[in-house]
């Protein structure tokens, strides 16, 4: 069997005079980079610098639109209306569309919190996806597997990415861990990779609380700001292929 399962990271998260992640060393072992907009981190210096990263070797562009937050990361939960969410996340896909060479993005990841929000709030979900198709409906939404994300992209007509997280644990139904529980991040490389490995193979993963779940998804999310975070990159991605997996850009397979 041909598996196909695309490795994104999200990136491009310095702003001014501070350096956040590993850019430049993670991003040969990823198919798709989520670059940060300026929101929750990032400025244009940043963003110009880790498009050209990208496309030097010719990993998928996408927008990382977050909450205007950059004190709390985007990982903040804001109240905001429907069409704020939509001026937002327009305004941040244009800003790095114009960036690229080709004046075109792969796909757009919501950001921290805005994408947590979504995970079960179809108006905000939907605001979200009205705004990608009101910039380019070619776009790919990307969102966790099974959340609202999915279901409203779909209903829209969009193509969409289903999300899981190499390095996060997740409740009983497929939801991430919150972060603030002591187990939410697993930072231990090869354990990471042996649970993406059953996860790409068998679509099964075993929860926090150990109960075992079907999951399956087109894209593998990576963190570039955690510690080890080109470790695991590296080890994830010499798993997959040596089990046969090819890791390739969700813009090539997704619809």
């Amino acid at each position: 069997m041909d598996r196909k399962v695309d490795v994104n990271c999200d990136i491009g998260e310095g702003f001014g005079v501070y350096k956040l992640g590993f850019d430049e060393e993670i991003m040969p072992y990823i198919s798709s980079a989520n670059i940060a907009c300026g929101f929750h981190a990032g400025d244009p210096l940043c963003m110009r610098r880790t498009v050209r990263l990208a496309e030097a070797i010719g990993v998928g562009i996408g927008a990382h639109p977050g909450l205007p937050d950059l004190m709390g990361f985007g990982r903040r939960e804001m109240m905001v209306s429907p069409q704020e969410i939509r001026d937002y996340v327009v305004y941040q896909i244009g800003a790095l569309n114009a960036f690229t060479k080709t004046k075109r993005l792969q796909h757009v990841k919501p950001h921290g919190a805005l994408y947590n929000m979504g995970v079960r709030n179809e108006e905000l979900a939907r605001a979200v996806a009205e705004a990608v198709m009101e910039v380019d409906p070619n776009l790919i939404l990307v969102g966790l597997t099974g959340s609202a994300w999915i279901k409203v992209g779909r209903e829209l007509g969009l193509r969409v990415a289903c999300e899981i997280f190499a390095d996060r644990s997740v409740n009983s139904d497929g939801t991430l861990v919150h972060r603030k529980h002591p187990q939410a991040i697993i930072n231990d490389a090869e354990e990471v990779a042996a649970r993406v490995l059953r996860i790409v193979t068998e679509g099964k993963v075993t929860t926090i609380n150990g109960e075992e779940i079907e999951m399956t998804g087109d894209t593998i999310c990576l963190h570039g700001d955690t510690a080890g975070a080109v470790k695991l990159a590296q080890t994830l991605r010499r798993r997959l292929e040596t089990a046969g997996v090819n890791i390739v850009s969700m813009g090539t397979f997704c619809k």
